[in-house]
């Protein structure tokens, strides 16, 4: 049997509130059947090795027997435990980036190959614009929060056509989506033109 080189999967971003206590117990479930999924279906999990969402998606995946990569705001373990008092359980894989929430986010987003974005507030609306001015695939995930109407309404308004967004109304279907976007980019099929390498055009930027 050939060894899994974990390198060559689908990276999975996971975005979602870190304090979740103005969702229902249900959302628990949910954020871990999406770790579940991302395991499942072959993927790695990649969070901002947080609380709340990320944490129990990562949990998920674990169950499921998947890989997961956590990137911090931190710059060091410690730092990581004492200063933004964030869990390292669940994480196969810690980077510590050492920038910030604000920092952290575009290094997350960036290293991963798509993104599943669940219920959240201002952070995960950060992770999610910067995803979407970068072209990523972005899964966006139906439920009993407002999150992705917040996110549709940015869409209809941003003045920026972006064909690698989708919306889904269950776990396994949010993460299939992320996954087959993530694999159309890698094999060609669709690609991103940065506008700082096209001297700034406001044209469209996937194609």
């Amino acid at each position: 049997m050939q060894p899994t080189n974990d390198s060559n999967k689908i990276k999975i971003c996971v975005s979602g509130a870190a304090e979740m206590g103005f969702l229902g117990p249900a959302d628990y479930e949910i954020a871990k059947e999406v770790g579940r999924e991302i395991a499942r279906q072959g993927a790695v999990i990649v969070t901002g090795a947080t609380t709340g969402f990320p944490l129990w998606a990562a949990k998920g995946a674990k169950e499921a027997g998947g890989f997961s990569v956590g990137f911090s705001p931190a710059s060091t373990e410690r730092e990581h435990l004492e200063v933004y008092r964030l869990p390292i359980e669940c994480m196969d894989l810690m980077i510590y980036t050492g920038f910030g929430y604000v920092g952290r986010d575009l290094l997350l987003t960036r290293a991963s190959d798509g993104i599943v974005i669940g219920p959240g507030r201002i952070g995960t609306i950060h992770e999610f614009t910067i995803a979407y001015e970068d072209g990523k695939p972005l899964s966006i995930l139906h439920g009993d929060w407002d999150t992705d109407e917040v996110i549709q309404n940015i869409m209809d308004k941003s003045h920026r056509q972006n064909d690698m967004v989708s919306f889904s109304n269950t776990p396994k279907e949010v993460v299939a989506k992320a996954i087959e976007m993530a694999k159309k980019v890698r094999s060609g099929e669709k690609h991103y033109v940065n506008d700082d390498k096209i001297g700034g055009s406001q044209g469209e930027r996937i194609l």
